[in-house]
């Protein structure tokens, strides 16, 4: 690709169709990638952890260990959480002040970016440490599933700062117009995590805690790559001298933006504690680990959603800031078709296959059992959730982060709790199954009505 195609300017003058296939499709490549390699990982793990019991007996725990690992996504979102504060707000800021013209606020917003990434990192792997224990077992954990959480936290923990630098820069590069640089550091990290997981796993036998090691090496040498990246003094966005001072107006405007996504991730975190501690209380350890599988199937489709969310965003961003608002719709509309046709096909998939898919993770015929039956309903309006996502990046994506924090609070605290917390009464296990479909389909016509009523403001007059 050339360094013409490599600059920002050409959000603002290639057609928005060429445009978001060139930022979409490697962002989707990379996401898809990255979510391929959660699900082999938890076959691996389905299927690679046995325990050798007091009779001498080894016997395959591979869905105990699956249930740990589901019992980590809250600690995991809610360190996302902190992530996307940082990452999410500064991408969308660099967009906007390229679309300005404004490149030396846009390089200390890449100096600000690492300074505080840094910061959250460490402080929130210190804070999570001394209370480990007492955390996964508010969230569901069993004296049969916490030691394979706790030892698979121990490690991700250790490299937590490594995960915020890692995924910080790579939507600083994405937006600063170099949508192929952030799938290569992608594939790079899933390509040694592939590599890496089945030699810790099986080779060495260090079961989870092998997942947990691959997962922070991988990350490590894609940030390596990524740094080397952006010292290239030639960079339109690179490192530079005195733009890691961090400056209130910029910080203000990073955490302001990243608040929407922030405040997502931390209602996935309660929303998954609760789902976790529900199934817990009707079904135990088994339902757990079948919300654990559908959960990664459920994450494919919505991480090929969140890669085109990223090829969109550096494009509305800067027409927005351009004011350019007939691009700024275009890429809007064309995102969401897309969108919905992604999603329709995983729910088409999951419901004509899922004994095949939930197959691939463990062969515990109570696991099976309950995965599939719970993957059935929570995939029955899978297809509106393709459209939910992509109206909440609009509004992100035009620096509008209330409404899309609006959306995100209405969908998880106004809907979905209220279900998690009264139709299991009524229905045990088969409530939580319930509660999504019903919550997501409330808060799509939600949506609908603010997404519609924003775009008409925006038209030319």
């Amino acid at each position: 690709m050339s360094s013409h195609q490599h600059s920002p300017l050409v959000l603002g003058t290639e057609p928005v169709r060429k445009l978001l296939a060139q930022y979409a499709f490697p962002a989707i490549i990379a996401m898809t990638a990255a979510s391929l390699y959660n699900i082999v990982d938890s076959i691996f793990i389905g299927h690679g952890i046995r325990e050798v019991g007091a009779d001498g007996i080894s016997r395959d725990v591979g869905h105990l260990a699956i249930a740990g690992l589901a019992l980590t996504y809250p600690l995991m979102n809610l360190a996302a959480a902190f992530g996307s504060l940082v990452g999410v707000g500064a991408s969308t800021l660099v967009s906007i002040k390229l679309g300005q013209k404004d490149y030396q606020s846009a390089n200390r917003v890449l100096g600000n970016v690492l300074v505080l990434n840094i910061i959250l990192g460490v402080v929130f792997s210190l804070l999570c440490y001394p209370f480990l224990d007492s955390i996964l077992y508010f969230f569901g954990a069993s004296e049969h599933t916490i030691p394979y959480a706790r030892d698979f936290m121990h490690i991700i923990l250790l490299g937590n700062v490594v995960t915020h630098m890692y995924l910080g820069l790579n939507a600083i590069i994405r937006s600063a117009g170099n949508p192929h640089m952030a799938m290569y550091t992608t594939l790079l990290s899933v390509g040694v995590n592939c590599l890496l997981a089945p030699l810790f796993i099986f080779g060495f036998e260090w079961g989870i805690k092998g997942a947990a090691w691959a997962t922070v090496i991988a990350q490590i040498i894609s940030l390596g790559l990524q740094i080397i990246y952006l010292t290239n003094p030639n960079r339109v966005i690179g490192f530079r001298k005195g733009i890691y001072r961090l400056k209130k107006e910029l910080v203000n405007g990073i955490l302001s933006v990243g608040l929407s996504p922030f405040l997502m991730n931390i209602c996935s975190c309660l929303i998954v504690i609760l789902i976790n501690r529900t199934l817990k209380e009707h079904d135990g350890d088994v339902a757990i680990s079948a919300y654990g599988i559908i959960n990664r199937i459920i994450f494919l489709f919505v991480m090929v959603v969140m890669g085109l969310n990223q090829g969109m965003q550096p494009i509305a961003g800067y027409n927005y800031g351009a004011r350019r608002i007939d691009r700024v719709t275009k890429v809007t509309h064309l995102s969401i078709r897309w969108a919905v046709g992604i999603t329709l096909l995983g729910t088409t998939v999951c419901q004509l296959f899922p004994r095949f898919i939930v197959g691939w993770f463990t062969t515990d015929l109570n696991t099976i059992a309950a995965s599939v039956f719970g993957m059935r309903l929570v995939f029955a309006v899978f297809p509106i959730v393709g459209f939910q996502m992509v109206a909440s990046n609009f509004f992100l994506s035009i620096g509008k982060p209330k409404i899309a924090i609006f959306l995100s609070l209405t969908r998880q605290m106004l809907f979905l709790v209220p279900c998690l917390l009264i139709l299991p009464l009524f229905f045990q296990t088969l409530g939580v199954w319930l509660s999504l479909p019903i919550a997501d389909s409330v808060s799509a016509a939600v949506t609908a009505v603010m997404f519609v009523r924003t775009m008409r403001s925006l038209k030319p007059s």
